[in-house]
């Protein structure tokens, strides 16, 4: 069937939970009560990336973009954009600063600035149909380094492109395969990364959901390059959309003869497997992830051997996360040189983030490798949510650091944000604003890390629950000046003795908080005070007797009683009493009662 129009619905695990799947249905409905279902196909593709205004249509060949659009707005998009010719306009995305409507998502800030190589195919085809990967030549680059390369060609292809590990390392990917290849095993296997544990992050997941195909294709190239004839993808059960789609694009591999015996008529034969994790945040460690595909504890080991050498099951064993391998393809067919050409010096290509936060446009990015943290945030992202001030912005999970105005301008690649104390990791990007406790948000991040921690050294097991400890103290206005001190010097201790790279970087988020915002530990260990008020031990309620109508309302909202006072005069709050629930601010209209 030849269709002249498509409707592209965003079915991603964000929208789907905003009703996309209805909408879609919806969809289809619509077009078959107008007689349309044979012009027009309604397409269910992966993640647009724009979260912050989903579900997302977008109408195929006008490129009309529509935000939050819900099923009953299907009826509408199918007579008035379909049938009249004439776009929805409370669906069009209106420019939060002009008040104009945009109907081309190409002249969106949000787009404007990103450049998608990994996401190439997410939000424009139908994941779950091999068809449509092909005609956006799919598996064309591994039919190119099957019949036209040697795997050393491949490899030198990888190392001059300057493609470089998007799981956090950021070692060069032809070096891994190449030391990989060099090792001779009578077994070999290749791994796919896809545990993904870092709170906020969704950058591999989307991937998956939205294009299963390009991590299948790089996996069997990888096993070309390396001699590998097995693969495995590790992938957190939490994910089951892209266990569901990554099945699909397995089983279509296979019947298309793309995996397999004898693929393409060559005499290489590669299959893919899929092993499941159970969500523990040290798995996303190589060696840990290992462990726990072989059935035995997530627990990170020494190195060397690297995995390379003594990985799965004792055989070498080559480990690369999704964004990595999504690169792979894409970078065959258009060439080293091409890649090569974004990016900086010492960091090429692009890079794919999770902007999430006190941000207007929290979604999926990608950017070129040396975009600011201002254009990302303030262009790509919109600027802080509200109007609010700029506080900080923690890159690279939870192991990353905190950054500052200061570093605003600040080029993003993997040297630069060691320098400033922080780490690429895998991409998360979490923006904070003047509300936020730089004290409590170590506290938040040390508390994911002492839950997370394997537990099998010393310095991250003990030493990161003391950490937390001293931070609960400060939080609660019982620290000490000498406090601060034990921070820093147990920080560095950790840093410089745990067994990982996840417990070598776990005390970076107190350690660069510490570094930007002493202000602030000092004013909870003297003054025993909160800046932003959002620690509530040493928080207090008051009411403004000049605002207070004596209305009551706070009075019955109040879990403890601990406000007093007659009806239509002034009322008080029992400090002693008072839980800082924050009930009795929801609840006053007068803006009466605040906190200090």
């Amino acid at each position: 069937m030849s269709y002249s129009n498509f409707v592209l619905v965003c079915n991603g695990t964000g929208c789907r939970a905003s009703h996309s799947q209805q909408l879609a249905d919806c969809l289809d409905k619509a077009l078959v009560q107008n007689g349309l279902n044979e012009s027009v196909q309604v397409v269910r593709t992966g993640c647009f990336g724009f979260c912050e205004k989903g579900p997302v249509v977008k109408m195929i060949p006008d490129n009309t973009f529509y935000v939050e659009v819900q099923p009953s707005d299907a009826e509408d998009i199918v007579k008035e954009h379909l049938i009249k010719g004439c776009k929805v306009e409370r669906l069009l995305y209106v420019n939060p600063e002009t008040k104009e409507q945009v109907s081309d998502s190409k002249h969106i800030d949000f787009y404007k600035k990103q450049h998608r190589v990994a996401l190439r195919n997410c939000g424009f085809i139908n994941p779950e149909n091999i068809d449509e990967y092909i005609a956006r030549d799919g598996y064309i680059a591994l039919g190119k380094a099957l019949t036209e390369m040697t795997p050393e060609e491949v490899i030198k292809e990888l190392l001059d492109s300057g493609l470089r590990g998007r799981g956090g390392a950021g070692f060069p990917t032809g070096l891994k395969w190449q030391f990989t290849r060099k090792v001779k095993a009578a077994q070999k296997y290749v791994v796919c990364n896809a545990d993904e544990g870092d709170p906020g992050a969704f950058m591999d997941r989307s991937v998956l959901e939205g294009d299963p195909h390009s991590v299948v294709e790089a996996m069997a190239i990888n096993g070309y390059c390396t001699d590998a004839s097995k693969g495995l993808v590790y992938i957190r059960a939490e994910y089951p959309l892209a266990v569901e789609r990554l099945k699909i694009a397995i089983r279509q591999a296979k019947e298309y003869g793309l995996l397999g015996d004898n693929i393409l008529g060559t005499d290489f034969s590669f299959d893919i497997e899929i092993r499941y994790g159970a969500g523990a945040f040290v798995c996303g460690e190589e060696t840990a992830l290992i462990h726990s595909m072989e059935g035995l504890r997530g627990e990170a080991t020494m190195k060397p051997p690297f995995p390379s050498e003594a990985g799965y099951k004792g055989f070498p064993t080559n480990v690369n996360n999704v964004e990595t391998y999504a690169n792979v393809p894409v970078i065959l067919l258009k060439g080293a040189k091409w890649f090569a050409g974004m990016g900086t010096e010492k960091s090429k290509g692009t890079k794919v983030f999770a902007l999430a936060g006190k941000v207007n446009n929290v979604g999926l990015i990608e950017v070129p490798m040396g975009t600011t943290l201002r254009e990302v945030i303030f262009g790509t992202g919109g600027g802080i949510k509200d109007g609010k001030k700029f506080k900080a912005v923690q890159t690279g999970g939870p192991s990353g650091g905190c950054l500052t105005e200061k570093h605003l301008d600040l080029p993003i690649d993997y040297d630069n944000l060691i320098g400033a104390g922080s780490m690429m990791g895998s991409g998360g990007m979490i923006v904070m604003d003047e509300d936020d406790c730089m004290v409590a948000v170590a506290k938040f991040y040390m508390d994911f890390i002492v839950e997370e921690s394997c537990g099998k050294c010393t310095p991250c097991r003990i030493g990161n629950k003391r950490l937390q400890e001293i931070l609960h103290k400060i939080t609660i206005g019982k620290g000490e000046e000498k406090d601060l001190e034990d921070l820093y010097n147990l920080g560095n201790v950790i840093k410089d003795t745990a067994l990982c790279g996840l417990g070598q970087t776990s005390p970076n988020p107190v350690l660069s908080t510490m570094e930007h915002f002493r202000d602030e530990y000092l004013a909870h260990v003297r003054d025993k005070r909160c800046p932003s008020h959002q620690c509530r031990s040493l928080s207090r309620y008051y009411v403004n007797p000049e605002k207070c109508k004596g209305c009551t309302a706070c009075t019955r909202a109040c879990p403890v009683q601990a406000i007093s006072g007659e009806k239509k005069l002034p009322h008080v709050i029992d400090p002693e009493t008072c839980i800082r629930c924050g009930s009795c601010i929801e609840k006053c209209k007068f803006d009466a009662i605040y906190v200090l």
